[in-house]
Order: C-alpha cells, then sequence, then structure tokens
C-alpha cells in the first residue's frame, strides 16, 4: 500500500494525513474484496524496514492501527471478516498488541474473507523464522509443502495477485515464497487514492493473463 506519503505531499499536508487517507482506503478495499467473494486479501502495514522511519511517525502508523481495529471490528465481524497478523508483534507497544490480539480472536470463528495484515514483517525473516522452527521439529529433508507449512501463511492458498500501487516496479521483501508464480500488477495511483474500481480493474486485468505455471 505505496503511497501515503506522497499523496500528503502533493497536497502541501504533513504525511501523517496521508497514512490518515490510507487507513480509509484500507477500510473501503476490505469491503469491497469482501463483496467481490476474494477468499483471502493480504495488505502490507509495516514493513521490518519502516523502523527506519522517524520515530513521530511510527507513532502515527501505531495509533492509525489501534484507532483501525477499535472502530472497524464491529463492521469487519458483520462481513465475516477473519483477521491474522503476519509478522513479529514482539517489538510492538503493549497497548497495539493487546488490540490486536483481541481483534484477532474476536474474528477467528469468521468464515468470511481473511483478512492477512503484514506488521513487523519481512519475508527473509519470516523465512529464517520457518527454517529455524523446522530445525526444532527436527526436519532435515524439507519439501515445498512442508516450508509453506511453517510460514505465517500455513494453510493458506499463495497469492494469485499482486497489486503494487504508485508506479513501484519492486517487491519490497513481501512474500517473496508465496508470490512465486504470482501475477503482478502495478498501477500509479496512489494508495489513498485506491478505489474499488481501482480493485475490480486490477482483477480484470488478472483475469486476461495466460498463467502456465512454467508449462506449455
Amino acid at each position: 500500500m505505496d503511497g501515503n506519503g506522497r499523496w500528503a505531499k502533493k497536497r502541501s499536508l504533513p504525511r501523517a494525513f496521508g497514512h490518515k487517507q490510507g487507513v480509509k482506503t484500507i477500510k473501503n478495499i476490505v469491503r469491497a474484496a469482501s463483496s467481490l467473494g476474494i477468499k483471502v486479501l493480504t495488505l502490507y502495514a509495516f514493513s521490518t524496514e519502516n523502523w527506519k522511519r522517524p520515530q513521530s511517525e511510527i507513532k502515527i502508523l501505531f495509533s492509525l492501527l489501534r484507532q483501525f481495529i477499535k472502530k472497524e471490528l464491529k463492521d469487519l465481524s458483520s462481513l465475516g471478516v477473519k483477521l491474522r497478523i503476519l509478522g513479529d508483534l514482539s517489538k510492538f507497544p503493549e497497548t497495539v498488541r493487546i488490540e490486536v490480539e483481541n481483534a484477532r480472536k474476536t474474528t477467528s470463528q469468521n468464515t468470511g474473507l481473511e483478512l492477512n495484515i503484514a506488521l513487523n514483517y519481512g519475508a527473509r525473516q519470516e523465512l529464517i523464522h520457518a527454517f529455524k522452527e523446522m530445525s526444532k521439529h527436527g526436519i532435515k529433508k524439507p519439501t515445498e509443502e512442508i516450508v509453506s507449512s511453517f510460514l505465517y501463511t500455513a494453510g493458506q492458498s499463495d497469492p494469485d495477485l499482486l497489486i503494487r500501487t504508485s508506479g513501484e516496479f519492486r517487491i519490497s521483501n513481501f512474500l517473496l515464497w508465496q508470490i512465486a508464480y504470482s501475477e503482478i500488477y502495478v498501477t500509479g495511483k496512489l494508495w489513498p487514492d485506491f478505489t474499488q474500481r481501482d480493485l475490480e480493474i486490477a482483477i480484470s486485468e488478472f483475469q486476461k493473463r495466460e498463467r502456465r505455471f512454467g508449462g506449455l
């Protein structure tokens, strides 16, 4: 979900305003994904690299995360959304961890859209974590299926489509194992401007592609 800062800069506003607008987009896209029958939606909210940002901005991001969960939990539950967290929350403030864990438990029995929120997430770190866990279990000859079962996304299908906003052409340490065969769609739209219509256009573009997975 890239482009919050640039969205604010274009309007001569503090970056915080871009993040606030980005949260509104999250709400709209989650509802849209649910109505379109999408099974799993993963949002890259805070990467392991984001700790390099100014502390003031990080605090704003944490505050917006808590507000989003508090305000939207009831609506998410009514839509049948099941929340799942990808990443290591141990470095997050306790207040944030409690809020997130409460939301996860509250929605754990829901059977609608599975909403993955990647927090303090990095794909390389995820793989290292998986390898360490496999070692603890004495696994010496891992298969693709075994590795997948130790990832944060265990039990979910690999993504069909990766959408990158704001015209960026890079993966940014996101789901490196899982997106091995994902189709990639890049839009110049900044995340705060991304709408349900943009999501539908991305899906329509995806549906036109022929996926051969290395075959003919």
